[in-house]
């Protein structure tokens, strides 16, 4: 395998991305057309998350991570009912776009390379599916939805209650499928530390356009059965330190940076740090009083609330953030724990490592955006004719949580 044939081969299909992973899956849907009902009538999100999941791989192709994030990518994918079979139609459909899309740049040698690179993705995959497998842990899990608390027109909380012991860490996010629309799993953070009832909430802000938030925040009532993903993410707590720590959230972020709280409150109600709680609009911090609670639980917790003002811009609470964020001292000595959407997360981290915070001790996740990709322009005159789209910052949006 050849990383740097790989990465540059990979460069010129990144130009055209839409339509190399359009012609990825009518490849794959024409020569296996009963493959197709595995998948959801839309296809726009899978389209970016195929891309999204290349392209990470790709680009640490020599991090001894990869293997790690791999086999956790095949321990998830048995939710879909991925056998071999379908991994080697996919590898057979991928190459065969790859090629479609590289032109003249695709050679021997760079077919050569993605197939031995994919067959090690696969093997890698097929592995940690293995592995979970053989554990006894399921392909998913059935959870009872057993409350179902409004705020206002785009937010719920839901309370559920899985069937099977559902192991999990405070900060982790599950994938969440329901019969209201089939064959879609979007992911969402577990909103609490581990229960001894077992119990789990999730905090879901309704996506315009977005089937399966809609349905949660709008349709999804008690006694209904939702199917979980097995739990995952990088947010989950650290060994402590010793140190200070700050919470960052945005929007719905709070629900992770909630149970991270709930967590520490348990194992070190001595814990010095602060939080800061973000929202568009002071109507839109629902989760003032959880936050207060905790404050109680952990008195050396200093809480700061951050909106914009009334009828201003929704972006202005991410200045005003950052002005609080600057005002603040001891930055290098801090573990800061993050959570929000995307545009929400670079401008953050970027101010935080402006003011001396150390990157290693910057947690998030890295979840990419699951709306429409816009293909990057190949030359100065497409970036002329179609320039690429703004992306504005919507501290409720949880661009990388839901479609």
């Amino acid at each position: 395998m050849d990383p740097q044939l790989i990465r540059s081969t990979f460069a010129i299909v990144e130009r055209r991305a839409e339509h190399a992973v359009t012609f990825f899956y009518s490849h794959l849907f024409w020569h296996n057309p009963a493959v197709r009902e595995l998948f959801p009538p839309d296809m726009v999100p899978q389209r970016d998350r195929l891309f999204a999941a290349l392209t990470h791989v790709v680009t640490h192709l020599e991090d001894p991570a990869l293997a790690g994030y791999l086999g956790h990518l095949g321990r998830d994918h048995r939710k879909f009912l991925a056998s071999p079979a379908l991994y080697a139609a996919v590898g057979e459909s991928l190459i065969a776009a790859f090629a479609h899309a590289a032109g003249s740049a695709w050679t021997i040698e760079a077919e050569k390379a993605w197939t031995e690179a994919y067959g090690l993705v696969a093997d890698l995959m097929l592995a940690g599916a293995d592995e979970a497998s053989g554990t006894g842990e399921p392909a998913w899990w059935d959870a009872d939805v057993v409350r179902h608390e409004r705020y206002g027109d785009s937010l719920a909380v839901l309370t559920l209650r899985p069937r099977q012991p559902f192991p999990y860490a405070a900060g982790q996010y599950v994938s969440v499928s329901s019969l209201r629309v089939p064959r879609v799993w979007r992911t969402y953070s577990l909103a609490n530390a581990p229960r001894p009832d077992g119990t789990l909430d999730l905090h879901v802000s309704r996506i315009p356009g977005g089937a399966m938030s809609t349905a949660l925040v709008g349709e999804t009532g008690p006694g209904e059965v939702l199917r979980l993903s097995a739990p995952g993410g990088g947010l989950a707590a650290r060994p402590p330190s010793g140190g200070p720590r700050t919470y960052i959230c945005g929007g719905t972020g709070w629900a992770p940076v909630k149970a991270l709280l709930e967590a520490a409150a348990e194992s070190e109600p001595e814990l010095e740090g602060r939080l800061f709680v973000v929202a568009r609009a002071k109507d839109h911090l629902y989760g003032r009083p959880d936050a207060e609670a905790l404050k109680e639980r952990l008195p050396g917790l200093n809480v700061t609330y951050i909106t914009a003002a009334p009828g201003r811009r929704r972006d202005q609470a991410t200045e005003r953030l950052l002005q609080a964020l600057r005002a603040c001292e001891q930055w290098p000595a801090h573990d800061v724990y993050l959570a929000g959407p995307p545009g929400f997360l670079t401008e953050v981290v970027e101010a935080l490592e402006d003011l001396g915070t150390d990157p290693d001790r910057i947690h998030h996740d890295t979840l990419p955006s699951v709306g429409r990709f816009t293909a990057r322009p190949s030359s100065a005159a497409e970036r002329l004719l179609g320039p690429p789209q703004l992306h504005w910052h919507d501290p409720d949006a949880r661009a990388p949580r839901e479609d």
